[in-house]
């Protein structure tokens, strides 16, 4: 397994990983029409802004697994007053999950965060109707610290919860 910062040529990639996972996490709490006909293209926008004008306080990282795009990992250092940097997507694709990638991706986010943001601590939101993410995430030592309301792209408002580590070296192994 490789990780890696990613780069524009990373574009591509990590929007349609990013699509089809909503498709397979989120069809009890997106529209089909937007998962058939939005999805795609607004995470391509998003993923172009992010991409191509970093911020300062931002981290992308893409794992290879044998040479072939695996999963992706953004973090946004120092983003809260209290809560401090978020993890703001991970996605690992369908063929590459249980192979460690995840965590892989977890923790060197976590290092960078304990070099550049060691005074914060880690946080996330996840969707109650992600199961799966939930425990992965408990599995790693996140805390339920809170819970509320994701107003959806496509009008609905859906629970979630907001998981936290105190601080990065608790995702470092």
């Amino acid at each position: 397994m490789h990780i890696r910062p990613a780069n524009v040529d990373d574009l591509t990639n990590i929007a349609q990983l990013h699509g089809k996972s909503w498709q397979e996490n989120y069809s009890s709490v997106l529209s089909g029409d937007y998962l058939a006909h939005r999805v795609l293209e607004e995470r391509t926008q998003i993923w172009t802004e992010r991409l191509t004008s970093l911020s300062d306080n931002q981290l992308v990282l893409v794992a290879q697994l044998d040479g072939v795009f695996s999963g992706f990992i953004c973090v946004f250092g120092d983003k809260h007053p209290q809560l401090g940097s978020i993890i703001d997507n991970l996605h690992v694709t369908s063929e590459a999950k249980g192979k460690g990638i995840g965590t892989q991706l977890i923790t060197s986010a976590a290092k960078w965060a304990q070099t550049y943001y060691k005074d914060c601590g880690l946080y996330l939101e996840v969707l109650e109707c992600n199961p799966k993410a939930i425990g992965f995430y408990e599995a790693l030592g996140g805390q339920k610290h809170s819970q509320g309301y994701w107003h959806t792209p496509c009008g609905n408002k859906v629970k979630e919860f907001i998981y936290v580590w105190q601080s990065p070296l608790a995702l470092i192994k």
